[in-house]
């Protein structure tokens, strides 16, 4: 399926005071909604009655989503437990470390706290954190913890009893998303990706506000054939009444009346182009494979939007597939970002070598870190790898070797 939009969307000014509904979830546009009801006299809104999605999927993601309502432990309380009676935090420090760490986890299960800063609290290196951290692998739901997907997988893969050689192999699988292509014609390929089809996608994912999640969108799998639904049921109907009087409130209520039926139909097109993309783009994933990084100004160039735009409109929206529900920002990374030209970063290594301690040289995993830190991108060592060999650079062992020589020679 190759999709192309040519006609470009620009938001009209009328609309642009509805930009929170591109943003809003379905219970924030309720909100909205009845609060312009109450103030305009022309709108009458109808709502569709409460549904089951049983009418569109019939498979395990229904039961995914009803059981989210028998869920009535929620994820605070199950991590505060298994904390306060897991040998993997033995002593009372640790313990409240955990549970400190647990207050910076999100409602996905993700850690999205500052480790420095619970550091300073405790008055503790940040490598101490760091390990109490990494001790998060051992709890349930299964990555909890970690920082981001790749990490999630990570832990995840280190609970897994598998040979030496698989686990390597899926970890530098796992480590170099970006570039998974030039993994499939490896012996171990079809093994490593099994196991990764089995993670967690959203560790906390059973956990979300004990709450009935409501996603956007609906994508169907029929032997490989995706469709793409609106989730129209929880779209309200806005009638909009007759007035023959043409006084000035009239006139300006009808207005705006018209701007948020607009508004509520932009929301429905502009997040129906986006599944297209995400389906033409991730068609692997919906079929059992894994998620690839995209990009948002790939969608908002070909969509003829603002990037913002498409922050908006993915933000707090869910895909409802055969392998459950996925927040749709999941299917976006920080790539490197073509504004940030590899000179830019070329010449960043070269500054922070020449600064670097003559007796510690930082290692090419180091100088990925202070890139990432620096230039807020995903990129893997093995690029950092190759721009400091095409800058002629020596390894971190060389150049330490140089340093010394040099120092004996003065």
């Amino acid at each position: 399926m190759k999709l192309k939009i040519s006609n470009k969307n620009k938001l009209s000014n009328k609309l642009l005071g509805f930009l929170p509904i591109l943003k809003s979830s379905f219970e924030e546009i309720d909100e909205i909604v009845k609060e312009v009801e109450k103030e305009n006299p022309l709108i009458n809104v109808r709502y569709k009655k409460f549904i089951t999605f049983s009418n569109y999927v019939q498979n395990s993601s229904t039961e995914i989503i009803e059981n989210r309502l028998l869920n009535n432990v929620t994820l605070y309380e199950e991590l505060r437990n298994q904390i306060l009676t897991s040998h993997f935090f033995p002593t009372q420090k640790s313990k409240d470390i955990a549970l400190r760490i647990v207050e910076d986890i999100n409602n996905e299960g993700y850690f999205e706290g500052s480790e420095k800063l619970i550091a300073k609290e405790f008055n503790i290196k940040v490598k101490e954190v760091e390990k109490i951290r990494s001790r998060f692998l051992y709890l349930e739901p299964a990555g909890v913890g970690s920082k981001d997907m790749k990490e999630s997988f990570l832990f995840q893969l280190e609970n897994l009893e598998i040979d030496d050689k698989l686990y390597k192999f899926t970890k530098e699988i796992i480590e170099n998303f970006e570039y998974i292509e030039n993994y499939q014609n490896e012996e171990l390929f079809k093994k490593a990706l099994h196991i990764i089809q089995q993670f967690n996608i959203v560790p906390a994912l059973k956990y979300i506000n004990n709450e009935f999640i409501i996603p956007d969108i609906i994508i169907l799998n029929n032997n490989g054939n995706l469709e793409i639904k609106l989730n129209e049921e929880y779209y309200p109907d806005i009638i909009i009444k007759e007035d023959k009087k043409s006084d000035k409130f009239i006139k300006e209520k009808l207005k705006e009346a018209k701007s948020l039926v607009e508004a509520l139909e932009l929301r429905k097109s502009t997040l129906y182009k986006i599944a297209l993309m995400i389906v033409e783009f991730q068609y692997e994933f919906f079929n059992g494979g894994i998620i690839k990084p995209m990009r948002m100004q790939d969608i908002a160039e070909e969509l003829g939007y603002a990037t913002s735009t498409i922050s908006r409109a993915i933000s707090n929206k869910y895909i409802l597939c055969d392998r459950g529900i996925v927040p749709i920002k999941n299917f976006f990374s920080k790539a490197i970002d073509e504004n940030i030209s590899n000179r830019e970063i070329k010449n960043f290594i070269k500054e922070i070598i020449k600064k670097e301690n003559k007796l510690i040289p930082l290692s090419d995993e180091k100088i990925t870190e202070l890139v990432k830190e620096k230039f807020n991108i995903k990129i893997v060592r093995r690029t950092i790898s190759k721009y400091r060999e095409e800058l002629k650079i020596p390894t971190s062992r060389q150049r330490k070797r140089e340093y010394r020589l040099k120092s004996n020679l003065i």
